[in-house]
């Protein structure tokens, strides 16, 4: 429909650095990229839509929602619309099947730079997102002078 805002989606998360109760570097350069690539100066012509999962056994969700709430203050500050919510589970499922609830126009993703061997261990909901998903999937890579020494660290 013209005139309706193009609806972009990002799983958002905490950092996983310890003693750091922050988005994580991967999620914050995410969402900057998205704003100054995608976004730009057309605020009105977007909204953004923030999902961040917990593992199931969480039961901080005040956590949580200070992590959406950093977004959410940043979107009002330029004035792009935006939503925000919580779920629980397995992040590429949660994510994956969100998309298909929601329904938006875009999903954008993040990419810790795991190499192969990482990445066999440890999954990247990434990959798995641009494997099952139906909505287009735009992954951003962090880059290398972004990524703390563990790259499993964000």
């Amino acid at each position: 429909m013209e005139g309706e805002p193009t609806r972009v989606m990002m799983g958002v998360n905490e950092s996983t650095i310890k003693g750091y109760p922050h988005a994580s570097i991967s999620s914050r350069g995410a969402f900057e990229w998205t704003l100054q690539k995608i976004v730009r100066s057309n605020t009105s012509g977007f909204k953004l839509l923030f999902l961040h999962v917990q593992p199931t056994k969480t039961r901080d969700k005040a956590r949580g929602i200070h992590l959406l709430e950093c977004f959410v203050n940043r979107c009002h500050e330029i004035g792009v619309q935006c939503e925000a919510w919580i779920k629980k589970g397995d992040p590429k499922e949660v994510i994956c099947h969100e998309v298909k609830r929601v329904r938006p126009d875009l999903l954008v993703v993040r990419s810790k730079g795991l190499g192969p061997f990482q990445r066999v261990f440890v999954g990247t909901v990434s990959e798995f997102c641009v494997k099952h998903t139906k909505c287009p999937v735009i992954t951003i890579k962090r880059p290398a002078d972004e990524a703390p020494q563990d790259p499993v660290d964000d």
